[in-house]
């Protein structure tokens, strides 16, 4: 019977490993650029936009299909980047337990 306590003791250390690490995630944020930087974003753990600043270049008229695919380019890229840090914190979390049978990969 102790090594199923000890299971459930590390079961209950990586739980509490994970909700440490999701409300880091939670306080983190990334940013995106596209266009050389002419427009840039900011999202939060959550994947909520917070910032967007654009170049003062792209508010013509003509630039506006182009400033569209830059700012989608640039939420793609902050996004891709938030990923990326949210996969390493529960990696983290994880410990030793990662990539185990029935635990969450990242």
């Amino acid at each position: 019977m102790t090594d199923f306590n000890a299971l459930m003791k590390q079961a209950q250390a990586m739980q509490s490993k994970l909700q440490e690490a999701q409300a880091r995630m939670a306080e983190t944020s990334a940013e995106g650029s596209a266009g050389g930087g002419m427009v840039e974003v900011v999202l939060k753990g959550t994947g909520e936009l917070t910032g967007l600043r654009i170049d003062p270049s792209l508010m013509s008229e003509p630039e506006t299909e182009i400033l569209t695919d830059l700012i989608v380019a640039a939420h793609a890229d902050a996004k891709r980047k938030l990923d990326a840090a949210q996969a390493e914190l529960m990696r983290d979390a994880a410990g030793p337990l990662a990539g185990l049978p029935g635990m969450p990969r990242f």
